[in-house]
């Protein structure tokens, strides 16, 4: 079970800035693999965040009145005066000298950046930009660069000059999270929750979820939870006085914990969590408990700015082979950016520390360089290039391992239900030239490929093989059933040619 937290195998890691082996693990289903299958994740990971972001028939119906309406305006939009607001009722009652409206039977107030109002009674001024909800109240919010909001509640006021309002004892979606709370309040850059609730579980009773005495959603970009509470179905797992989420759109965090079964670890309890020390500083744990070792934690301390990334790590680490070592501690220090206005990125890596395993105690030493091109479309079809240079000093036994790496992944989604893959991957480093076997492979050649079918909405099946070209041998067949249950998804693994089975339960991407 690969628990150090890889990305898609090679080059796929390259595409983002700053590789993320120090970073917090990202709440996305990710199968544990030597074959490459994590590129298949990645295909499944766009459909997941296409699936959230597709609009219901409601919110395809506000954009498309907001556009008539927007057509059908006299006059240019003043950007120094309100938005323009449309009011439609069965009974409307209009006072020209104060400018007080009231609308009974099937309200709906339209707000030219696409909010909308509903209820069967609604006060307001048109002159102070007012609107009041006293009895249930539907509001919808699609307005650009906002969270899109649907909600369900009693006594909302809005102001639609200010951008300001609440409403009590509300319900629904803010973005991709269920969201529940006594009282609502709207600002323009803000949304504030009191006794609230937030969840992705979209069923009646939520498996999990996390309550807050105040939730504060900055649109995509952080919620900060203030006296947190985390539940798994009636029990609290655990509870902070302060608990901040980045939301932004290339960052997200694991929330509940993961359960699996393997024939190394047996039974085993994962969870991962982060918590802001500073402005730029962040310490994160990974929690692990196995049955067969116990303990088996790491932890870090991250400094982030800009294209850089710096910290400390200690703990015990784990590779898609099984295969652990303890860091105690290890320094590490990474760079990325893009070369100038070129499709080419590069990447540098050194990490230091007291590394152990089986007896054997070295100062290791890694340093790296990294060259990779943007991902290649042509046809339906994802080519992803990568090279560079590794390498690793140990005290040991005073060695020196240096040399090239290359990466080829191809990657195709062809329609729903089918995806596949095909990798080339040459790494200098093996076990045959290493103090440690943590990480690498016995051979320095490989060929890598697989695919996907999904039967329907709850079941996919993928296959995922590797190969070794030096010694002309099939090293993995592996065989993954993902199964969605209710709020959850269950993944099976088997190991064809090791007879080696796995199972693991994990939630719903957070």
């Amino acid at each position: 079970m690969n628990r150090n937290m890889k990305i898609l195998t090679g080059v796929i890691a390259a595409t983002v800035i700053l590789p993320a082996t120090a970073l917090p693990v990202q709440a996305e289903y990710r199968a544990d693999s030597d074959t490459g299958v994590e590129a298949l994740d990645y295909i499944e990971n766009q459909r997941i965040a296409e699936r959230e972001n597709r609009l219901t028939d409601e919110q395809k119906q506000l954009l498309k009145d907001a556009a008539e309406m927007k057509q059908h305006l006299r006059q240019p939009l003043d950007p120094s005066k309100p938005v323009p607001v449309a009011f439609e009722g069965e009974d409307l009652t209009y006072d020209e000298r104060d400018g007080s409206f009231i609308a009974k039977g099937k309200v709906n107030i339209l707000q030219l950046d696409a909010h909308r109002f509903q209820g069967e009674l609604v006060t307001g001024n048109v002159k102070t930009q007012d609107v009041q909800i006293p009895d249930k109240a539907h509001v919808l919010q699609m307005t650009p660069g906002q969270s899109r909001i649907t909600l369900d509640g009693y006594k909302a006021s809005y102001n639609y000059g200010k951008k300001t309002g609440s409403m009590d004892d509300a319900k629904g979606k803010v973005d991709a999270q269920y969201v529940t709370g006594k009282r609502f309040e709207f600002y323009p850059d803000r949304i504030v929750v009191y006794n609230g609730t937030q969840t992705k579980c979209g069923a009646k009773r939520p498996d999990y979820h996390l309550s807050a005495d105040k939730i504060t959603i900055y649109p995509k970009q952080k919620t900060i939870f203030e006296h947190v509470k985390f539940w798994l179905r009636g029990m609290v797992l655990m509870s902070r006085s302060r608990w901040v989420v980045n939301t932004s759109p290339d960052a997200k965090q694991e929330v509940y914990p993961k359960v699996g079964y393997n024939n190394t670890d047996k039974v085993y309890v994962s969870w991962d969590q982060t918590m802001p020390v500073r402005q730029n500083v962040e310490a994160h744990a990974h929690l692990l408990i196995t049955g067969a070792d116990g303990w088996r934690s790491n932890y870090d301390m991250t400094w982030n700015n800009r294209h850089m990334q710096t910290g400390i790590t200690a703990g015990y680490f784990e590779d898609g082979d099984n295969k652990w070592i303890k860091k105690s501690p290890s320094l590490f220090w990474k760079y990325g950016d893009r070369i100038g206005r070129t499709h080419f990125s590069y990447s540098l890596n050194t990490e230091y520390g007291r590394w152990y395993n089986n007896g054997i105690h070295s100062n290791h030493g890694y340093y790296a360089l990294g060259i990779n091109y943007d991902p290649i479309s042509f046809h339906g079809y994802t080519l992803f290039l990568g090279t560079g240079y590794s390498i690793t000093d140990e005290s040991y036994n005073s060695s020196r391992v240096s040399g090239m790496t290359f990466d080829a992944l191809l990657l195709k989604n062809f329609d729903v239900r089918w995806a596949a893959y095909a990798g080339y991957h040459y790494n200098h480093q093996t076990t045959q030239n290493s103090l440690f076997n943590y990480g690498v492979d016995d051979f320095a050649k490989k060929l890598e490929c697989g695919f996907s079918y999904r039967i329907d909405d709850h079941n996919r099946l993928v296959m995922g093989t590797r190969y070794d070209m030096s010694g002309s041998e099939w090293k993995n067949v592996d065989y993954y059933w993902y199964h969605d249950v209710h709020c959850a998804e269950i993944i099976l693994r088997y190991k064809s040619l090791q007879n080696a089975w796995s199972v693991r339960w994990q939630f719903n991407p957070w």
